[in-house]
């Protein structure tokens, strides 16, 4: 394919249910510049300006329209043909961008995302007021954390329900940061957030800014051990999420994350499709974690556990 000597840009874009954006973008993030947007498409609700989330997502981003271009190309096709074999992808869409500005093309396409009884995820350059509703503003330029994953929304409507002004709370990994703001928003009175990728750090202490919240958010890379190390100087919280992975929550129950929660505290766990719901609950019995809640969306569940008093 000849791409032309005057386009700029190439956009490369999927449209994809939403519990496949993040794995998408992640691979898109792979080989496009300055990150990749999950636009989410909304509809009117009721005829009311409260936006409500259609059924998919379009996941893009941009790469140079230069003379390795058709190799990217390839290089893309290849990279989700392999993705492609987990779970059926719809045919990648290339357009070319020239007289315009890619980051203009991305703010004119993503959309906010209304979650639960009280919260909005907004991008950051948004200035429309939703009233009633706690704005979460985050940077879309990133392949993770933009509210548009089932796991997401469902950690997200979990907060709303378990929270309570004056907590502690802990965020395992952090990514966008996205919970961690959401729980200092509504009333935490301090939220430490950790994470494995430096990336993902940096991305959580600047959303947090963005939001006005960084004195209560305190962020640094690591995970379950380095709290424990008492490097923030407090090893207990009394809500501790983790919005990660089925396999990475196993493997952190045993290096100690029961014990991150206080009496009577509770666990929020997310980033676990339904049919591994019950290895996740029998681990943390384990553990002597008590199971109290389980919300599914999609083919995706979030649990809830408690910490017994005593």
């Amino acid at each position: 394919m000849y791409w032309g000597d005057k386009a700029a840009w190439i956009e490369v874009s999927l449209t994809v249910t939403p519990e496949l954006a993040e794995a998408v973008a992640e691979l898109l993030a792979r080989f496009t510049r300055e990150g990749v947007v999950i636009e989410q498409r909304m509809d009117e609700e009721d005829g009311t300006e409260t936006p409500k989330p259609s059924p998919f997502v379009r996941v893009f981003g941009y790469f140079f329209a230069d003379a390795g271009a058709e190799e990217k190309k390839m290089r893309i096709e290849e990279a989700l043909w392999h993705l492609g074999r987990i779970q059926p992808l719809p045919t990648a869409e290339y357009r070319l961008i020239k007289d315009e500005d890619w980051m203009d093309a991305w703010k004119k396409h993503y959309q906010p995302i209304a979650i639960g009884r009280n919260l909005i995820i907004l991008p950051a350059w948004m200035k429309k007021k939703y009233p009633g509703r706690i704005p979460i503003r985050i940077n879309p330029g990133m392949a993770f954390g933009t509210g548009a994953h089932p796991s997401t929304q469902l950690c997200l409507e979990l907060l709303e329900t378990f929270l309570q002004p004056g907590m502690m709370v802990m965020d395992i990994g952090c990514g966008s940061g996205i919970l961690s703001i959401a729980a200092a928003k509504m009333g935490a009175e301090r939220v430490i957030a950790v994470d494995i990728d430096p990336a993902s750090v940096n991305s959580t202490r600047e959303n947090a800014e963005l939001n006005h919240v960084l004195a209560q958010v305190e962020t640094a890379q690591g995970s379950v051990n380095l709290i424990q190390s008492g490097r923030f100087g407090v090893v207990k919280a009394h809500l501790v999420a983790a919005n990660i992975l089925a396999s990475v929550i196993l493997d952190l129950l045993d290096g100690g994350l029961a014990e991150l929660a206080a009496p009577d505290g509770y666990f929020l766990f997310a980033g676990i499709l339904a049919d591994q719901a019950d290895e996740i609950i029998a681990k943390a019995a384990e553990f002597g974690l008590v199971h109290k809640e389980t919300r599914r969306k999609e083919d995706w569940v979030a649990l809830v556990l408690r910490q017994p008093a005593s």
